[in-house]
């Protein structure tokens, strides 16, 4: 079958389009992702505004994770009806081929989600900034958290640890990652899936001890310490933190230890980048080890003799980078232009 399966994708691009689609839909539902994840999933493989009405209440996200006010009326592509209600694309036009497949694996999903899968999907609604602050507090008291007892969120690439609590896989804009509470009452802390989480070895050391189940090279962004009823303020924390993790040795990254640059994360805008960020975006990757390298050094001459290349060399790449950027990066306000300018590119990366 899989001999089958390679023949037929090499041969149709729509076919292996619609696996694609069945696969994804297929891992979300066996890991219990809630409605707004689905249809965050749903509007990032079609590019548009995934939309839901079930019981007669409409649900709608765009594809950056947005939840939408309300779904336009007009424009209901590829709509399909099921016993709980339908589901469509907001497209305009003619509809990609793979619009079909989304919608009727969104609604099987759905369906499926309707039958029950534990405490994931109130994990997901506890998170999630754009619910109602009701809607939060309920799921909270289901999960039997206290809205005033102190939690700090975590997510990370897999799993982190045997355990099921209050842990559920979330569909976010760098893909699907679990995301996992953990809660302070009086000093004791207790976590979803991975108890080592909270113990006295430290916020960022503690996660670590659960990669032997996460996998050696398994990300793990870990937010802030707030109230329960704040939660998504946690969330969005731990993904600046999983977001910075992309480059780099470190695995573990606390979201607390960025200081005041969490302010900075929250107001950047990736769509909108600021030309600084582009510079350092067209960079190619030796010019960029380059500038990271004089950046860091005490002298051109300590930079050259890091990259192993001719002092006269480095500097030409200096004066050069100079006129590229616009600022001398081995200026003291350089060096602080440059650097918050990859900050913003590593997050938006």
């Amino acid at each position: 079958m899989r001999d089958l399966l390679g023949k037929l994708t090499s041969l149709d691009p729509d076919v292996r389009e619609s696996l694609r689609v069945v696969g994804y839909f297929d891992a979300l539902t066996s890991r219990g992702v809630g409605l707004g994840g689905l249809l965050r999933a749903a509007a990032v493989l079609a590019g548009v505004p995934a939309a839901a009405e079930i019981r007669g209440k409409v649900t709608a996200y765009d594809p950056d994770g947005h939840r939408l006010a309300e779904a336009a009326d007009e424009n209901r592509g590829s709509l399909v009806e099921f016993r709980l209600g339908s589901v469509w694309l907001e497209r305009a036009g003619k509809g990609n081929a793979s619009d079909a497949m989304i919608t009727e694996r969104l609604a099987l999903a759905i369906e499926a989600l309707d039958s029950g899968q534990g405490s994931t999907r109130e994990v997901e609604v506890v998170v999630d900034g754009e619910r109602t602050q009701a809607e939060r507090m309920t799921a909270l008291v289901r999960l039997g958290i206290d809205p005033t007892d102190s939690v700090r969120v975590i997510v990370s690439d897999d799993e982190l640890g045997p355990e099921s609590r209050w842990t559920a896989p979330t569909a976010t804009p760098s893909g699907i990652l679990h995301t996992t509470l953990e809660v302070s009452r009086g000093g004791e802390r207790t976590a979803g899936r991975a108890t080592e989480v909270g113990t006295e070895a430290g916020p960022t050391s503690a996660p670590g001890a659960s990669r032997s189940s996460a996998g050696a090279q398994s990300r793990v962004g870990i937010g802030t310490w707030v109230r329960a009823d704040r939660a998504p303020e946690s969330w969005e924390a731990a993904l600046v933190a999983h977001r910075l993790l992309g480059e780099g040795p470190e695995h573990i990254l606390d979201a607390t230890d960025l200081g005041g640059m969490l302010l900075l994360a929250r107001a950047y805008d990736p769509t909108d980048p600021h030309p600084d960020v582009i510079a350092l975006t067209e960079l190619d990757d030796l010019t960029a080890e380059i500038l990271r390298t004089l950046v860091d050094a005490e002298s051109i001459r300590a930079a050259a003799a890091t990259l192993g290349m001719h002092h006269s060399t480095v500097q030409a790449r200096h004066e050069s980078l100079t006129a590229r950027l616009g600022y001398d990066p081995r200026s003291t306000a350089g060096r602080l232009r440059y650097m918050c300018a990859e900050f913003l590119r590593r997050l938006g990366g």
